[in-house]
C-alpha cells in the first residue's frame, strides 16, 4: 500500500513527510483491519510532523480521524463492510486509578493513533475493536472524519469550560474543532462570540449562528462566562482571561501551546477566574458526542485533498489556509 511517514520532524517547508510503499498492516487478536476511505487532517498531525510533540514512534504514519470499512477480522461485534471510525485514543492500561475512575484520558500508559502507532495517512490501518467507533448515519465519510477528533475534543473542551445555562461563551481560534464545538454550544442555548484572525473563519462563525465574530486580539462585546482557546497561541491566554466575567472559566483545548506570558493576578485570575486544560478524551466522550451528532445534524465545513496531497494539506493548515477542517480521501 501507499502511505505517508514522518521521516524527519521539522517545519513543513523542509518536507518532514515522505510518501512511500509499505506493507499492509496485519491485525492481531481483537484488532480490525480497516480500508481507509477518508482521514481528517488535524493540527495534532502538524505538531507530530513538525516536532512540536516528541517522537513516540520513529517514521510514524500520522492521522487519527479515520473513516473506513472493516476488512477483517470480525471482532467486537464489527463485521466486514461495516463503516468504522478510528480516533486519537487507541489504548489504555485499563487497571490504573485513572482508568478505574472513568478518566482513561489520563492513563500513564495511554497510546495514540498517528503518534504511538501508525494512523490513517495510508490506504489501510488497524485498530483494537475496543477502541473503534460506530458512526452516526446521515453524514458522508468526509463529514464524519473531523468528528472523530476535532469534534470529540471540542466537545470535551466545551464540558471543561463549564458554560452555564444560557451562558456567554468566547471561542478563540475557529478551525476544525471550534466550528463544531460552537454548534454544540449554540444547540444548548449559549450565546457564542468568536475571536479569530481569519476573515474567512469569522464569516463562517456568523453563518453558523455566532452572535459576533472579531479579531482574536479584540475584546468581545460583553463579558464572558466561559471561553475556549483552540488556537495553539499562549499569548491569547491572558487575552481570554481578561475577557472573562467574575467566576469565569477558560478551557485550553490543544495538546500543544506556545509559551504563556506572565499573568497578572488581579487582572487575569482574581474573582475566581480559572484555567482548565484538556488532555485527550475518553471513549465515553466520543460516544456522547457521536450520539449528539446523530441527533443534531451538524454542519461540517471541509476542504478535501487526495491522499497523495497530504503534505500539501498539512502545509495549508500550517499557513492558516484551511477554513473548517481539511480531509484526505483515497486516491
Amino acid at each position: 500500500m501507499r502511505g505517508w511517514r514522518v521521516r524527519a520532524p521539522g517545519p513543513m517547508a523542509g518536507g518532514p513527510l515522505v510518501r512511500e510503499r509499505m506493507p499492509v498492516p496485519e491485525p492481531r487478536d481483537g484488532e480490525l483491519l480497516v480500508r481507509v476511505r477518508v482521514c481528517g487532517v488535524c493540527r495534532t498531525d502538524l505538531h507530530v510532523a513538525e516536532g512540536d510533540l516528541p517522537v513516540h514512534r520513529a517514521g510514524v504514519v500520522p492521522g487519527h480521524e479515520v473513516v473506513g470499512e472493516v476488512v477483517a477480522p470480525r471482532a467486537g461485534g464489527f463485521e466486514a463492510g461495516d463503516r468504522v471510525g478510528i480516533a486519537w485514543l487507541r489504548g489504555t492500561c485499563g487497571v490504573c486509578r485513572y482508568c478505574r475512575s472513568g478518566r482513561e484520558n489520563l492513563c500513564p500508559e495511554s497510546r495514540y493513533t498517528g503518534w504511538d502507532a501508525d494512523g490513517g495517512y495510508a490506504e489501510y490501518a488497524v485498530v483494537s475493536a475496543a477502541y473503534a467507533h460506530r458512526l452516526p448515519a446521515g453524514y458522508s465519510n468526509e463529514e464524519l472524519a473531523p468528528l472523530l477528533c476535532a469534534g470529540v475534543i471540542g466537545y470535551r473542551a466545551l464540558r471543561r469550560a463549564q458554560v452555564p445555562d444560557g451562558g456567554r461563551l468566547g471561542i478563540y481560534g475557529f478551525g476544525g474543532s471550534a466550528h463544531l464545538a460552537a454548534q454544540v454550544a449554540l444547540a444548548r442555548g449559549a450565546t457564542v462570540h468568536v475571536l479569530t484572525r481569519s476573515p474567512e473563519a469569522r464569516k463562517l462563525a456568523l453563518e453558523l449562528g455566532a452572535a459576533s465574530a472579531g479579531d482574536a486580539a479584540e475584546a468581545p462585546p460583553e463579558p464572558l462566562d466561559s471561553a475556549i482557546l483552540f488556537a495553539p497561541a499562549g499569548e491569547l491566554v491572558p487575552v481570554a482571561l481578561a475577557a472573562l466575567d467574575r467566576g469565569g472559566t477558560l478551557s485550553i483545548a490543544g495538546i500543544h501551546l506556545s509559551e504563556i506570558p506572565v499573568l497578572d493576578y488581579q487582572r487575569h485570575l482574581f474573582q475566581e477566574r480559572q484555567v482548565r486544560s484538556v488532555t485527550a478524551n475518553t471513549r465515553a466522550d466520543a460516544r456522547e458526542f457521536l450520539e449528539f451528532a446523530g441527533a443534531h445534524r451538524l454542519h461540517v465545513r471541509t476542504m478535501s485533498y487526495p491522499l497523495s496531497a497530504a503534505a500539501e494539506a498539512l502545509a495549508d493548515l500550517a499557513a492558516d489556509r484551511v477554513t473548517g477542517a481539511a480531509v484526505l480521501h483515497a486516491d
